[in-house]
């Protein structure tokens, strides 16, 4: 773990990786699996936030308890694959306000076009969650970083599945101030821009698309 990246090891998280790993897992499978280690990720990608009282009555007596202080969490999902780890992360965190940014990489450049972006109001009052299941070449994550910025969000951090050393170097290199939390650190990525080991293309894996 670094101050720019920190890896999950977690050995649920490891685990159920390692079943969405395997090609012959079914699409059924891999969206409930993506689902249940989104929790696990959520809990550590929450793990700062900033906490205030509340004064409260048990059924015993009155207590100063604690709760998350500020404005809601924004959490804004890389479409399409960022909605698998955005529903999980709506099942614990469910007044979450929701952001989406479209972006698809041109298959000769690499490069990230933009084609939708709705993100909430007031993202300079919010902790900013940014999710995409993998982080391959970095270009679409730093794209969308510069898009959420652009919104006005300071308190940024990058959550996926996967990275591959490029894409955690280039997203260093254009966002050093923001975070990157995922589950495993891949090897490398190949001609294609696909993380190896990897697990294939995750949107299509979740969906059943080709």
């Amino acid at each position: 773990m670094t101050d720019h990246l920190t890896i999950v090891r977690h050995p649920l998280v490891q685990h159920k990786l390692s079943l969405m790993r395997e090609k012959d897992t079914s699409t059924k499978s891999f969206r409930q699996l993506l689902r249940e280690i989104s929790h696990l990720l959520a809990y550590e990608v929450t793990r700062n936030l900033p906490l205030t009282t509340k004064r409260i009555e048990t059924p015993m007596c009155e207590m100063d308890a604690p709760v998350i202080d500020g404005k809601k969490l924004a959490l804004v999902s890389i479409l399409r694959a960022g909605n698998g780890l955005l529903d999980g992360i709506l099942d614990l965190i469910p007044a979450a306000r929701v952001g989406f940014v479209g972006l698809y990489r041109d298959e000769e450049t690499l490069k990230p076009v933009q084609y939708y972006f709705k993100v909430p109001t007031q993202l300079d009052e919010r902790v900013t969650i940014l999710v995409d299941p993998m982080l391959a070449t970095g270009n679409s994550s730093a794209a969308a970083v510069d898009l959420v910025k652009q919104a006005g969000a300071s308190n940024i951090i990058f959550l996926c599945l996967l990275a591959a050393p490029e894409g955690v170097a280039r997203m260093k290199q254009a966002h050093p101030d923001v975070p990157v939390v995922t589950a495993a650190l891949d090897e490398r990525l190949n001609e294609q821009g696909y993380i190896v080991p990897g697990l294939g293309d995750a949107g299509d894996r979740m969906f059943g698309t080709k």
